[in-house]
């Protein structure tokens, strides 16, 4: 059993955003044709290039605001999807994918701050973010980000065994 499990946002996160057409910032959120993979941050599921519909909009995952709080912008698809499920497996679209979407992982500490950060490449990500939490107890959870565009996909918690 894997020592993680993966957090999408939520179908009741990005509700106001689908109903209302504004940010948590206060921005509009654009609709447009999907111009690249993504992913969707609900289904973490890839977008199909020039056929789905996405809403773009100013997200942070942060639960408070501190020097590390990276608000930027991500994409779900303008209709309503199921969220990802397979929630203790990394999304084997996006990890098998690893020219659309090349990633970095970066570990905070329970009170937010940033204690690692770390690019993907070649490993296998499933496999580093177990060694992660196995050999970097000050982590408490992990953002994944895209390496070449630096937003938020999504975050990665410890899974703690009893």
């Amino acid at each position: 059993m894997r020592n993680f499990e993966v957090v999408a946002l939520s179908r009741q996160a990005v509700a106001a955003i689908r109903e209302q057409r504004v940010d948590a910032y206060g921005h509009a959120v654009m609709e447009q044709t999907a111009t690249g993979a993504g992913p969707c941050r609900v289904s973490l599921q890839p977008f199909r290039k020039g056929i789905d519909k996405r809403l773009v909009f100013s997200y942070s995952p942060f639960e408070q605001a501190n020097a590390y709080d990276q608000p930027g912008p991500v994409f779900i698809n303008a209709e309503d999807v199921a969220p990802y499920s397979d929630i203790r497996r990394f999304p084997p679209e996006i990890k098998a994918d690893k020219k659309r979407f090349p990633l970095t992982l970066i570990g905070y500490s329970k009170d937010q701050q940033m204690v690692h950060s770390q690019l993907v490449g070649d490993q296998d990500v499933e496999d580093l973010i177990e060694a992660l939490f196995a050999s970097k107890t000050a982590i408490d959870y992990l953002h994944v980000r895209n390496a070449e565009a630096c937003c938020y996909i999504c975050r990665i918690n410890r899974i703690v065994s009893e």
